[in-house]
């Protein structure tokens, strides 16, 4: 596993050091997108600012995206495995705001948007927000 984020983070053009491994390992762990907070109780003894400082290289590095769940909090996640985060990587995202997690919806389609003349997107973020399944399944059993 160490030579498999030594080789990643060589591709990347990424130095790889204890603090940068250590995120990478947790963000490949999880599931769902997570937010800085998510990682600080995953990564405790490291400090906010030093997860933060690799969140941010991440993004410039094109290893994560990040979109706002809708609560203003940034979320993260891994891009696809080959090369750098793309249009593949931006998808419609569900926010349970029964259990809080953030949901990836891989397979809906984003909406294509034409917009008026002189304005460039860079980037789209789409959240719906709801109740999960789990939840549901939950709040109907009470």
């Amino acid at each position: 596993m160490e030579q498999d984020i030594e080789s990643y983070f060589e591709q990347k053009g990424v130095k790889p050091t204890a603090n940068r491994i250590l995120v990478l390992k947790a963000l490949r762990g999880e599931e769902h997108p997570v937010t800085l907070t998510d990682l600080e109780l995953t990564l405790s003894p490291m400090d906010k600012s030093s997860i933060f400082r690799v969140l941010t290289l991440f993004l410039e590095q094109d290893i994560v995206h990040a979109f706002e769940d809708g609560r203003g909090l940034l979320n993260y996640e891994l891009c696809g495995s080959e090369g750098p985060c793309d249009r593949r990587d931006e998808h419609i995202h569900f926010y349970c705001e029964s259990c809080r997690q953030s949901f990836c919806m891989e397979d809906l389609p984003l909406p294509e948007m034409e917009l008026p003349e002189g304005y460039t997107p860079h980037s789209l973020s789409f959240v719906i927000k709801g109740e999960c399944p789990r939840c549901r399944r939950q709040h109907e059993s009470d």
